[in-house]
């Protein structure tokens, strides 16, 4: 039996290893793709922390934006040790060989994001997420941490304590490179699948393989999952491609411009409100362009290679003498698995960590520069207490029965008829979360596409496969994505149809101000039921 199982290669999933393997746990690392194709590598701006105060900036004042860029839904008791801890998890970045940017005195150097009231986003050029990630890469090779990859997530296996108390036990993949399923025995899980943002399709900046399946089969072993209304739209995406320009680019002094070359928002303000911003300008029928030529060549080259590369790749235009165009679109899910303090589930044994578990830090809308942080800090907290807990594990299991259920249910799927193109369906529902579920939202739009998300799942059966073999299956990896994304996008509809509020980044035009005496508290979701938690 393994001791620790994390899912997931990200940087909360590689940081959770270390940390667990730190404090003796053997480790196993499963992930659906490689860890330096995992999202993290699209983290560019920076990681929030306050190293010095000598600006003016304190701990207390990344607290205090932390709370006001998630409107009244953070816990302050999180936030607060998540900030305190920031300087720690910078220090440990940096003896770890995370290559920082240097300032003039060769002290890490700082930018300041949206929301923030000094710089504070450490920060690596504009690959910072990248060189985070590819860092923690190699000091886990280094450990000998094991990792599987190409190994999809079927299920969370779990089962009953005497007690009648439910605690994860293992869990069951499918080997994309032989199509066999595995099933993994475990004492303990860790969760660091990502989020969910690939609901929008060709409307997110993440990765195609972000399809939140690490959520969805958590919600279906039991889990309790919250605020999952709450999706923050990255203002500045590439206009034709949704691929991110990060805020760095903003942070640098970028300006965004509308189609007459008027400026019409404070680029630093929180996203949440920019991106409502140019909602409205779009509106008004003009194209929306980020301006940072006034810059300079050379700052470009050296600050901000990434995003000049990217802009040239994608749009064909050179940013120091071009205006890039750019839309709003989906970026970092708010919501997710819910966890306690510990980064514990409400199953014994399977903890989560990342963007798939909500730690009630980012509340209903995220700090710039504060992802990387609460990967860094709650990933060596999972990575602990995961290895903590296995301490005490002495139960005996036995998963050749859920193996047999999960061949046999692979059978079945490829035995669907294929009358529908579930390709079309998941294109066709990107646009309609974009259009119906986007940066505004109404009731009657929001139900229409709930009855459509339900349609959709009721049809399932008849959206089989045609590709039949089994090595490397992607028709079949790709289908179970869909399917995890129906039910996703289920809960996500039901949630936000249920607050009948504007909060953060969920925006209702006909309820357009926040109702603190009703709402200001978690949507929390049990089985489908709604109810609300402070």
């Amino acid at each position: 039996m393994k001791s620790v199982i994390v899912i997931g290669a990200g940087g909360a999933g590689l940081v959770a290893a270390l940390s667990a393997y730190e404090n003796g746990a053997k480790v196993t690392v499963i992930t659906k793709e490689y860890p330096t194709r995992s999202q993290t590598s699209m983290a560019q701006g920076g990681i929030n922390a306050v190293l010095s105060e000598e600006g003016g900036d304190s701990i207390e004042i990344h607290i205090q934006n932390t709370l006001k860029s998630a409107s009244a839904l953070a816990d302050e008791q999180v936030v607060s040790f998540m900030c305190k801890e920031a300087p720690n998890a910078i220090r440990w970045l940096d003896s770890i060989g995370v290559p920082f940017s240097r300032n003039d005195k060769s002290k890490i150097a700082q930018r300041k994001l949206g929301g923030a009231y000094a710089p504070r986003a450490c920060y690596a050029q504009d690959y910072t997420g990248l060189k985070i990630l590819h860092t923690l890469y190699d000091r886990c090779q280094e450990a000998g941490i094991e990792i599987l990859n190409e190994r999809y997530l079927l299920e969370f296996i779990t089962n009953k304590d005497n007690n009648n108390k439910s605690f994860v036990c293992g869990v069951s993949v499918l080997n994309k490179r032989s199509g066999e399923v595995e099933a993994y025995e475990a004492k303990s899980v860790i969760v660091a699948t990502g989020g969910y943002s690939r609901v929008y399709h060709d409307y997110s900046t993440n990765s195609v393989s972000t399809t939140g399946d690490g959520i969805a089969l958590a919600h279906r072993a039991g889990v309790r999952l919250s605020d999952m209304e709450f999706i923050q739209f990255h203002p500045t995406a590439l206009k034709n491609s949704s691929i991110l320009i990060s805020e760095s680019a903003r942070g640098a002094g970028g300006y965004l411009l509308n189609s007459k070359g008027e400026r019409f928002i404070n680029e630093l303000l929180p996203r949440d409100e920019v991106a409502r911003a140019i909602y409205d300008e779009m509106a008004k029928g003009y194209d929306i362009f980020l301006d940072i030529r006034h810059l300079g060549t050379e700052f470009i080259e050296n600050e901000l290679p990434q995003e000049a590369k990217l802009a040239k790749l994608y749009e064909n235009v050179d940013p120091s003498v071009e205006l890039i165009p750019i839309k709003p679109a989906a970026h970092y899910t708010m919501g997710g698995i819910e966890v306690d303090k510990n980064s514990s589930t409400c199953i014994n044994g399977l903890f989560a960590v990342g963007e798939c578990a909500n730690h009630r830090v980012h509340g209903a809308n995220r700090l710039g520069g504060n992802s990387l942080l609460e990967l860094v800090v709650f990933g060596k907290q999972a990575g602990e207490n995961a290895a903590k807990y296995i301490c005490d594990f002495d139960k005996k299991v036995d998963l050749s029965a859920q193996k047999k259920s999960f061949e046999d249910q692979i059978i079945k799927i490829k035995e669907f008829s294929n009358e529908i193109n579930f390709y079309e369906k998941q294109r066709e529902l990107g646009e309609l979360f974009y259009k119906n579920l986007g940066i505004k939202r109404e009731k009657s739009a929001m139900q229409a596409l709930l009855n459509e998300v339900k349609e959709m799942k009721a049809v399932l059966p008849k959206m089989g496969v045609s590709d039949k073999t089994k090595e490397y299956n992607t028709n079949l990896i790709e289908f179970l994505e869909f399917k995890n994304i129906l039910d996703l996008s289920e809960l996500v509809l039901i949630s936000a149809i249920s607050r009948q509020e504007s909060r953060g980044a969920h925006f209702r035009v006909d309820f357009p101000s926040a109702d603190d005496k009703k709402f200001k508290a978690h949507t929390i979701i049990e089985e489908r039921m709604v109810s609300y938690e402070d």
